[in-house]
């Protein structure tokens, strides 16, 4: 006959080990009763935030029902250091408050749930089984604001993430334009050096006979005196970050003063833009300069200023012999005029419409060339208004 065998019994599972801590004697007593199960074990009160973060390290609870209002600490402060010291314990915050900015406040420090004193028990002793299992607990009374909170937090963080983004692109785009800037510089400074040296190396070498000497040295000067300019002009396109608010109407105005053939025509009311006056006074000049140089002498160049939605648009006009549509875009390059050297009348280095472009660029605006026929071109020059600048 085979022994009896006793079937074993199956392990207990240890009771959740619980702190209370609240100010209020009697609502603690009552809550102490509520826990009187078999799954829990109260293993301490507290009737305070520091009282409490002493007896933690002793006791070792596995949750901590938490007041929130209380003397010498609260308990969102309480909450946040023993988060910080044992992760985790889990932290139910207990309050007769429903207050949004509270519930905020104890769910950012650390706690696992919120739930309001008048809850149902069965509501508490929930909230505290969930904390000690990792999960969290919401009273329904402020469950839907804490939704439309997060929700509201989560919209304001993606708007925010887009705009980062925006300024992100922003900053690449500006520096890919100072690297192009700097790479333009680089090709365009060799060339007139480069003839400079040249003609330097043919007068050092005493070859050069003395009737042609002074034409040389001439050519020199000229040369010298052409790539100072340039440098000037690029100086100005470098510092094109440093804004302000500029009347666009004003500048025209005032670069059109010294040219007779130059007429200008501002829509009223325009609002000022963010620009670096001194750099967009220049994108006027080089547009200016361009159409007077490839139009009649009699003829007239004009300039308009408008607004189109958050753009302010100016537009040159000159009535020369037009651009054929496969130019339209080689004329922005650096050193390009459409004249071949052999037949040029007009002199420059080619540099006036890749500057002004450059610098408008440099201002997140652009230049092209909108319209040319037989008798004129318009370039298109945009501006963009910011946010305060459009409403104004």
């Amino acid at each position: 006959m085979k022994p009896a065998v006793l079937p074993r019994a199956e392990p207990q599972p240890r009771p959740i080990r619980v702190l209370v801590v609240d100010d209020n004697v009697g609502f603690r007593e009552s809550v102490l009763s509520l826990l009187d199960t078999d799954g829990l074990s109260v293993v301490g009160e507290a009737d305070n935030g520091i009282r409490a973060l002493e007896l933690v390290p002793e006791l070792r609870p596995d949750v901590v029902l938490m007041d929130v209002r209380m003397p010498f600490m609260d308990g969102i402060e309480a909450t946040r250091r023993l988060k910080e010291r044992f992760p985790g314990v889990g932290i139910v915050a207990l309050s007769g408050h429903e207050d949004q900015l509270i519930v905020r406040e104890m769910l950012v420090a650390g706690a696992s749930g919120y739930v309001l004193k008048d809850s149902d028990g069965d509501e508490i002793l929930n909230a505290v089984q969930r904390a000690a299992e990792g999960g969290a607990v919401l009273s329904a009374e402020v469950t839907p604001r804490v939704i439309e909170e997060l929700t509201e937090a989560l919209d304001r963080e993606r708007r925010r993430a887009r705009e980062l983004e925006a300024a992100q692109e922003a900053l690449v785009e500006r520096a890919a334009r100072r690297h192009d800037l700097v790479a333009r510089l680089s090709h365009e400074l060799r060339t007139p050096v480069t003839v400079i040296l040249g003609i330097g190396q043919t007068l050092a070498s005493g070859k050069v006979p003395v009737e042609l000497q002074n034409d040389l040295l001439e050519r020199l000067v000229s040369r010298a005196e052409a790539l100072s300019r340039l440098c000037e002009r690029f100086e100005l396109t470098v510092d094109a970050a440093l804004t302000e608010q500029v009347d666009v109407a004003d500048v025209a105005r005032e670069v059109a003063s010294g040219h007779l053939r130059v007429q200008v025509s501002a829509e009223k009311g325009l609002p000022k833009a963010h620009l670096n006056k001194t750099v967009a006074g220049r994108v006027l000049v080089e547009l200016v300069d361009n159409a007077m140089r490839f139009s009649p002498e009699a003829s007239t160049v004009e300039i308009g200023v408008t607004r189109n939605g958050d753009w302010i648009e100016v537009r040159v006009s000159d009535h020369g012999s037009g651009i054929s549509d496969h130019e339209s875009e080689r004329i922005f390059g650096p050193l390009e005029q459409l004249e071949e050297l052999n037949v040029r009348v007009h002199q420059g280095a080619g540099m006036g419409l890749a500057l002004a472009r450059t610098a408008a660029r440099a201002m997140d605006g652009d230049v092209i060339l909108e319209r040319s026929r037989h008798d004129g071109s318009t370039f298109l020059w945009t501006i963009p208004l910011e946010l305060d600048d459009a409403i104004e």
